[in-house]
């Protein structure tokens, strides 16, 4: 068991896209585990790889509404959404945030397992709002990309006084 540091806004590893898992070995489980020990440390309901340093297309989730338990998604694909929901939404790797965000209610999804089992899947409710949220993270954007520019200046230069301020002591 290992807790991965969870990096913070405004490092710029959170903007980038992850590249697509293509080994599935040992490494990709250790990864997996390390994962899962740090999310629900944290405590959290969705980690993705990009968050813990590693830009591959690799997220888990546990929405905790039911007997699923843990869930991990290897090279998610979003196929088709439908509906809207907006939920207030936090994020493990923007400490401090919370704000209302528009998703789409239910999605159809295509994913592999962490084996490298192709699935596909329909999720609704707060388990596709985590979906949306983690997919997100594969492709370099945050919950602060999806709320108004004004909210999203106000959160930015708060945050960046909180790291100098951390910086300094």
């Amino acid at each position: 068991m290992a807790l991965l540091e969870i990096i913070k806004f405004p490092d710029p590893t959170l903007k980038e896209p992850s590249a697509p898992v293509t080994e599935f070995d040992e490494a990709l489980e250790r990864l997996i585990q390390d994962m899962s020990d740090t999310m629900y440390a944290a405590p959290g309901v969705g980690l993705a790889a990009v968050q813990v340093g590693v830009l591959k297309r690799l997220f888990l989730m546990d929405s905790r509404e039911d007997d699923r338990g843990l869930e991990v998604y290897v090279n998610p694909e979003i196929l088709e959404g439908e509906g809207e929901v907006e939920t207030e939404e936090g994020c493990l790797s923007l400490p401090d945030f919370s704000e209302v965000v528009k998703r789409k209610a239910r999605i159809r999804v295509r994913f592999q397992n962490a084996t490298g089992e192709p699935g596909e899947s329909t999720i609704e409710g707060f388990r596709a709002v985590i979906f949306q949220h983690e997919f997100d993270h594969l492709n370099g954007v945050l919950a602060t990309d999806r709320i108004s520019r004004l909210k999203r200046t106000l959160y930015t230069r708060r945050r960046i006084r909180q790291v100098r301020q951390e910086n300094k002591k």
